[in-house]
């Protein structure tokens, strides 16, 4: 079931970053891939059915290695306000140290094919996973709205991290973008944090 791998197949991988990052999704062609890893035209399909199958398997493989090293990361922290932060600084510092992989993360996986959409959003789900598993401890410490609808504030979290760096690759990365992480924690945590009683309503 699984792909081949080896050498070339991270070689493709990388090339193809570059690739689609360079000339989009529809004008990249495969021999254009071959080419920039330094393979023979044919050596691509020993290893990937078509330009979609690269597209979705180079999203698989670099959120495979992100979320391993994100879940180590908030690990070693018990605070959920820090493993928020945490999360949404890797984030963010990943797209910055790779502007090409950012290019093709925020623009080009956007296609409207819906089985390119459903196979992007299987291999979100390791992502998505780790920001419920944040969300639950949460209620669990009594930091989060026991009520909390964990879908939603999924959604919301996602969303909110997935626009601003949209926005970034979209102004050409004029800006830093790693700093706006803990500002976009905070503001998050706020909106998510257990609700205080009114007591001052009741007093008069």
């Amino acid at each position: 079931m699984g792909k081949k791998k080896g050498p070339k197949y991270d070689a493709i991988i990388d090339a193809a970053v570059i690739v689609f990052a360079q000339n989009g999704y529809h004008l990249s062609k495969v021999s254009k891939i071959a080419k920039q890893a330094g393979v023979a035209d044919g050596t691509i399909y020993l290893y990937f059915k078509n330009k979609e199958d690269i597209l979705i398997s180079m999203f698989e493989e670099k959120m495979s290695v992100f979320v391993d090293r994100i879940k180590h990361e908030i690990n070693r922290v018990t605070s959920i306000e820090k493993k928020l932060e945490i999360m949404i600084e890797m984030h963010f510092t990943q797209l910055e140290l790779d502007p090409d992989l950012a290019i093709v993360t925020q623009l080009e996986l956007r296609q409207s094919n819906t089985n390119m959409r459903y196979q992007v959003n299987e291999v979100l789900k390791g992502y998505l996973g780790l920001i419920d598993a944040i969300l639950e401890e949460g209620i669990r410490q009594g930091v989060l709205d026991p009520d909390l609808n964990i879908r939603i504030a999924r959604q919301i979290i996602f969303g909110a991290v997935d626009e601003v760096a949209t926005n970034w690759v979209m102004k050409e990365r004029k800006y830093a973008l790693t700093p706006l992480a803990s500002s976009i924690s905070d503001m998050l945590m706020k909106g998510l944090s257990m609700k205080t009683q009114p007591e001052a309503e009741t007093k008069g």
